[in-house]
């Protein structure tokens, strides 16, 4: 499958302690995207996404609006390889 890739992102603004990881848990699993969400010393969201590129883009859109509590002021991403994960898993 050419069309699957995977992203990294880092959020930030008010994106910890308001339920932006869990809810990007559960985006990605409506997606069918695997990977992981991980919360930084710094106040960072970091996320590794890995599924199409048509679901990843959906998703990305998603990341830069966050959950209603959460205040993301930027959200970059940088394309990596695809690699397969069984499912999203926050940490």
């Amino acid at each position: 499958m050419t069309n699957q890739i995977c992203i990294r992102c880092y959020v930030s603004g008010k994106v910890q302690g308001v339920w932006y990881r869990a809810s990007a848990q559960s985006e990605a699993r409506k997606l069918g995207i695997s990977g992981w969400a991980r919360n930084l010393e710094d106040g960072r969201v970091e996320v590794f996404a890995c599924g199409t590129v048509d679901n990843l883009q959906i998703f990305y859109k998603w990341l830069k609006e966050g959950p209603s509590l959460a205040v993301v002021k930027e959200c970059t991403y940088e394309e990596h390889i695809w690699q397969e994960y069984g499912d999203f898993d926050t940490f």
